[in-house]
């Protein structure tokens, strides 16, 4: 069994104070890191709280009834995120997407929906708007997203068996409720939907042909994703991590896949299409398969935290800015200043670094940042 280890600090308390440059950084869209990545894609946390307590990301042991969740009061308004929010679309990202914790548990979270809807990239364009959740609200929910703006969404899934399914989220949730959600949101439009399922070797690696059997045909995308070392508490190790290119095989031999060419710059995910045409599932694979040195992807914590890197070990604190007075321009320009200076490429040398560790210390949690 597997080792848990339990924080004795609280991550996300580790952060560097943000300067305004004493020269202003124009936005002109083309901002680009110290490895000409640019910025592209923004994933904003609106909360830090989950109703599931999946072993890969928010162990029971670890978030537990005693486990202090950030205060209200720490938690950045609407508004403020959506501030910030400009000033990043303003440096080029064209694709916001809203992740948790679980998102859907951030009330009236449809209003901060229409807030990003109405921003516009710099050639005047919307912004592609998503969302990521584990579909536990997403039926009741589904029709006001759209209305709100939000074009799609993705939802985790880990397994069609309810058995595995209900193990893998440790809340006993049924996976029919899951299914319930994805057919709402398919039935207003959030679409085209993907699906996610983190794959854990002999934990529900053996749902990877029915998931595969159950999606093929609906339009619906179904990516998965290998077992990643996020975070200090998810119990990883690597003999639990099945590669990408085995979870290809074992689809190739009862479901024909031909190679895809990628969507858009800096996507994660493998395109692999279904022979006979009818659909195409996604691989993602963080550890055998590093894509750094594509990633366009900054993170926003629920209360003003920028990441540069899924796997951080800190991160950049905006909010004294945000609630301190600082203008548009002194609030993009800081941005500028920290995306100019990243080289994060954790993915691309974890071969090389002590085991159970990230580059200058314990890494933040998923749940804190989104996935």
């Amino acid at each position: 069994m597997s080792e848990r280890v339990i924080p004795l600090i609280d991550q996300r308390l580790r952060s560097r104070p943000v300067a305004v440059p004493s020269q202003p950084i124009p936005a002109s869209g083309l901002l680009g890191d110290t490895l000409g990545r640019p910025l592209r894609d923004l994933r904003i946390s609106v909360t830090d709280r989950c109703n599931f307590r999946c072993s890969y990301c928010m162990p029971k042991e670890v978030f537990d009834k005693d486990y202090q969740y950030l205060p209200h009061s720490a938690l950045l308004t609407f508004e403020e995120i959506t501030r910030v929010a400009q000033q990043f679309v303003a440096h080029g990202v064209q694709k916001i997407r809203l992740t948790g914790g679980e998102p859907l548990l951030r009330k009236n979270l449809e209003i901060l929906i229409a807030q990003l809807a109405a921003l516009r990239t710099a050639d005047g364009q919307p912004l592609d708007l998503t969302l990521t959740t584990n579909g536990s609200l997403l039926a009741r929910k589904a029709q006001a997203l759209k209305d709100a703006g939000l074009q799609r969404v993705t939802v985790s899934l880990d397994g069609l068996d309810d058995a595995t399914f209900r193990a893998m989220n440790d809340v006993d949730f049924p996976v029919a409720d899951v299914l319930a959600g994805i057919e709402a949101a398919q039935r207003v439009g959030l679409g085209p939907i993907k699906v996610n399922m983190v794959v854990k070797r002999g934990t529900n690696d053996d749902q990877i042909l029915p998931m595969a059997r159950h999606f093929k045909g609906t339009g619906i995308v179904l990516r998965f994703i290998e077992y990643m070392d996020v975070g200090a508490t998810n119990g990883w190790r690597m003999d639990e991590v099945l590669p990408s290119a085995e979870v290809v095989a074992r689809l190739s031999a009862e479901l024909p896949l031909v190679p895809l060419s990628p969507a858009a710059p800096g996507e994660t995910a493998e395109r692999w299409g279904y022979a006979d045409g009818s659909g195409e599932i996604g691989v993602i694979s963080s550890v055998t398969h590093a894509f750094c040195r594509d990633c366009n992807r900054a993170r926003l914590s629920t209360e003003g935290q920028l990441y540069l890197c899924l796997f951080a070990t800190h991160g950049h604190d905006l909010r004294p800015l945000i609630r301190g007075g600082a203008s548009d321009e002194e609030l993009a320009s800081a941005i500028a200043a920290i995306w100019q200076q990243r080289d994060d490429r954790y993915s691309e040398l974890r071969a090389s670094l002590p085991p159970d560790t990230a580059v200058g210390g314990r890494r933040i949690e998923m749940s804190y940042i989104g996935g």
